[in-house]
């Protein structure tokens, strides 16, 4: 056991869109990330809900029914089956807990690593 300081792990990632993997929790993987300036794709999860954690900074939630915004030390949980993504401007810092596998390239962006 050891503890985790997300702040310095995710500002020791030195590229933008790069998930750095810093925990696993019950089949849940815990990822660290840098965004800037970037709208993904609406996706859905149908198999996991996810969460989205600011760290630093802040970004709207796209959903079916609307837009959503998520501050530094907010986070939201999207239920599984719920289209959506995120819309990020300025510079934020987030904290992300999926199911092991929920995240792949094609909805994360082409940095993903597995």
């Amino acid at each position: 056991m050891k503890t985790i300081n997300l702040l310095n792990e995710v500002n020791a990632v030195g590229k933008l869109y790069v998930y750095e993997k810093v925990g696993r929790l019950n089949g849940n993987v815990l990822s660290v990330v840098n965004v800037e300036n970037r709208t993904l794709d609406f996706h859905v999860h149908e198999n996991s809900d996810e969460l989205f954690y600011v760290i630093e900074g802040a970004f709207k939630l796209e959903t079916d029914e609307g837009l959503i915004p998520v501050n530094a030390g907010e986070f939201i949980i999207v239920p599984k089956g719920t289209r959506h993504r995120p819309v990020v401007e300025k510079l934020t810092k987030f904290l992300m807990i999926e199911l092991d596998g929920t995240l792949n390239k094609e909805n994360s962006g082409d940095l993903y690593e597995d």
